[in-house]
C-alpha cells in the first residue's frame, strides 16, 4: 500500500471510529446502467435493426435496486415494476427476463446466500464472499451530499460466445472494476456481492454494468430486520456457474440452429 493510500485508509478509520454504529440501518436505491454491444451475425439482421434491438436493450436493462443494510448485514434485491409489452420492431421482438434475486451478506462472518431463479427453478447459493484485492486511489468526487473515494480492482474472467463459424468458444477478458466509497456512512457494503471497502460504496462501475447509488435514508423511522433467504435448491456457487454453463451452452445451440427466423431475440439477465 503505497503513502497517499495509507493516508487515505486512516483518515477513513478515524471517521468510521468517531460514529456510533450500534443499531445503525440504512436504505440505499441504486439504478443500473449496462453497455450493449450486440453483435449479430445473421445477414438478415441489418445494421438498422441491430440498432433498434440495442436501443431496447439499453432500456429494458435500466432497473431500479434496493440495499437494505445494517452495520453487518445487507439485503439486495430488485425493486419490481410493471413493464409494457416490448413493441415488434421490424419483425424482431426484444424479451429480456430478469431474475428477481435476493443477495444476502454478512460480512463479519464472510459469507452470502443469494435466492436465484433460473429457468424455472429456485435456488439458494451460499458460499464464502470473495476477497477482492482493493487498490485505493487517491482521488474523490461527490454523489450526491457525500464524499467518495475510489477503489479499483483487475481481475480476468471467462465467457461464452459464438464465433463467426457458428462455434460456441470460451473468451478470457480482462476487467477493471471501479468502486466510490463514502467513508461518511461507515459499513463494509454495497450493490450485489461488493463490499470490503472503509464505507458503503455508493457506485460501481466493471467496464460492463454501472450502478449508482441515487438516494440513502439512514436510520428510517421504520425499522426493518434483514432476514436471510430460505427457500430453493441449496448449492455452492461453483455448482451454481456449472449448471448455468450448462443451460448457456444449450441456449445457444438451440439459438445457432434456429438463426435467421428473424422474430424474437431472448435475454435472460440475473437480478
Amino acid at each position: 500500500m503505497t503513502i497517499k493510500s495509507t493516508r487515505i485508509f486512516l483518515i477513513v478509520l478515524f471517521i468510521i471510529n468517531t460514529i456510533s454504529a450500534q443499531d445503525f440501518q440504512g436504505i440505499a436505491t441504486y439504478k443500473s446502467h449496462r453497455k450493449v454491444d450486440l453483435k449479430m451475425g445473421d445477414d438478415t439482421i441489418n445494421s438498422e435493426r441491430q440498432k433498434q434491438i440495442q436501443e431496447q436493450l439499453k432500456k429494458q436493462f435500466q432497473q431500479e435496486y434496493t440495499l437494505k443494510f445494517t452495520q453487518y448485514e445487507s439485503v439486495y434485491k430488485r425493486n419490481e415494476k410493471l413493464e409494457a409489452p416490448s413493441p415488434s420492431s421490424s419483425g424482431i421482438r426484444i424479451n429480456v427476463t430478469q431474475g428477481a434475486d435476493i443477495m444476502y451478506k454478512n460480512v463479519k462472518e464472510n459469507r452470502y446466500t443469494n435466492n436465484t431463479e433460473i429457468f424455472g427453478k429456485l435456488f439458494l447459493i451460499k458460499d464464502s464472499l470473495s476477497n477482492r484485492k482493493w487498490k485505493l486511489v487517491n482521488e474523490t468526487k461527490n454523489i450526491g451530499e457525500y464524499t467518495c473515494y475510489k477503489a479499483t480492482f483487475n481481475d480476468t474472467y471467462e465467457t461464452q460466445s459464438i464465433s463467426d463459424k457458428g462455434e460456441i468458444e470460451i473468451v478470457k477478458k480482462e476487467r477493471v472494476t471501479t468502486a466510490w466509497y463514502t467513508p461518511q456512512i461507515p459499513v463494509s457494503n454495497g450493490p450485489t456481492d461488493y463490499y470490503g471497502l472503509p464505507g458503503l460504496i455508493l457506485e460501481i462501475n466493471d467496464d460492463e454494468l454501472t450502478l449508482v447509488c441515487t438516494k440513502i435514508v439512514l436510520n428510517p423511522k421504520e425499522s426493518f430486520k434483514i432476514s436471510e433467504p430460505k427457500k430453493g435448491k441449496e448449492v455452492t456457487q461453483k455448482m451454481y456457474d456449472e449448471i448455468l454453463d450448462k443451460k448457456s451452452k444449450e441456449m445457444m445451440e438451440s439459438f445457432k440452429s434456429r438463426r435467421g427466423d428473424g422474430e424474437r431475440v431472448m435475454i435472460r439477465m440475473g437480478g
